[in-house]
């Protein structure tokens, strides 16, 4: 079985020259700068490694799939750029995040490029007319639908939403794109569209795994690793899959009353926020959540078993699995 993580590093070294080339040494150098700095710095390039991937595994010519890759990656990373500042924070990936170290007005422009240069690569394919517009549509529509789980999530934020709510969430702000790396790879290799509709469906549940690991690793992951703070997403009042069940199941009045005191409480203590993960974890609220995410995960994986065997095939299975198996 292919180790997800080490298949990754091999493709993100071979994504990177791409994903370096299209920003060229134009004016205002601070704006190209800014527009660089997170597509520049690596990361773990699984929405452009799963474009390649799925090209490559319904039969395609996965060099045709290297415009969309490095697309998909532009639009990730502009929506990382607009994301931290609408959190205002500080950090990503241990880099001081564009608008601290750049300015709010030039984060936005540098969204914005991002976004605008994705498209002009985009427009690049060397395919026909008829896969140019299905996999720009799939783009397209994942964009805007990404926006709106993103209003959706400031929305939730503080509020008790039930689990049906936060699951269409987080399909939209983070499934969408997975899905239109995975499913633009497929219409760009050739797939009949059946297939490429469960493709996008794989990707839709694999992406679900991912965003609820990725919650469980907001709570008790290693900040030096994930670089993220542990116990913001309690502060924030973030709902995740794992607020819902824990408001759902308690009896205890008393228990349910410290834990809303101090979910979205900016100035609950470590201390405080660590006490929030017990009774979470009480609830059976995190394991909960683990096993729903390794359920999409399975989920995901049933729906690409008519692909014929191949090492794309296998990184696409040991993909799903890392979704909800890393520390990062």
């Amino acid at each position: 079985m292919i180790d997800a993580k080490e298949y990754l590093k091999k493709m993100s070294a071979e994504l990177d020259g791409p994903i370096k080339s299209y920003i060229g040494d134009e004016e205002p150098k601070v704006l190209m700068d800014a527009a660089k700095q997170y597509p520049y710095a690596g990361g773990k390039r699984m929405r452009p490694a799963m474009a390649v991937a799925c090209c490559r595994a319904v039969g395609g010519d996965p060099s045709k799939a290297i415009p969309l890759a490095v697309a998909i990656e532009y639009i990730h990373n502009f929506t990382l750029i607009h994301d931290d500042l609408m959190d205002g924070d500080e950090k990503r990936r241990g880099m001081t995040t564009i608008h601290v170290g750049y300015g709010m007005p030039t984060a936005v422009l540098a969204g914005d490029a991002l976004f605008a240069k994705a498209y002009q690569i985009m427009s690049s394919l060397d395919v026909p007319a008829e896969k140019m517009r299905d996999t720009l549509q799939y783009v397209s529509q994942a964009v805007w639908d990404l926006a709106r789980g993103q209003q959706m999530d400031v929305n939730n934020e503080g509020q008790i939403v039930s689990e049906e709510v936060y699951l269409e969430t987080i399909k939209l702000k983070t499934s969408v794109l997975f899905a239109a790396a995975a499913a633009g790879g497929a219409i760009i290799g050739g797939a009949k569209p059946e297939e490429v509709k469960a493709i996008n469906e794989y990707a839709i549940d694999l992406g679900l795994g991912f965003q609820m690991f990725d919650d469980y690793l907001g709570i008790a992951g290693d900040s030096s690793k994930t670089g993220k703070s542990v116990g913001n997403d309690i502060r924030k009042g973030k709902c995740t899959c794992m607020v819902t069940h824990t408001i759902s199941t308690l009896k205890d009045p008393e228990l349910l009353k410290e834990f809303k005191s101090i979910l979205g409480n900016m100035d609950a203590t470590d201390e405080q926020c660590a006490r929030a993960k017990k009774i979470m974890e009480d609830a059976g609220a995190v394991q909960y959540n683990l096993d729903l995410a390794k359920k999409k995960v399975e989920d995901a994986i049933a729906k690409i078993q008519f692909l014929p065997e191949s090492e794309d095939k296998e990184f696409m299975i040991a993909l799903a699995r890392y979704a909800v198996d890393r520390d990062v």
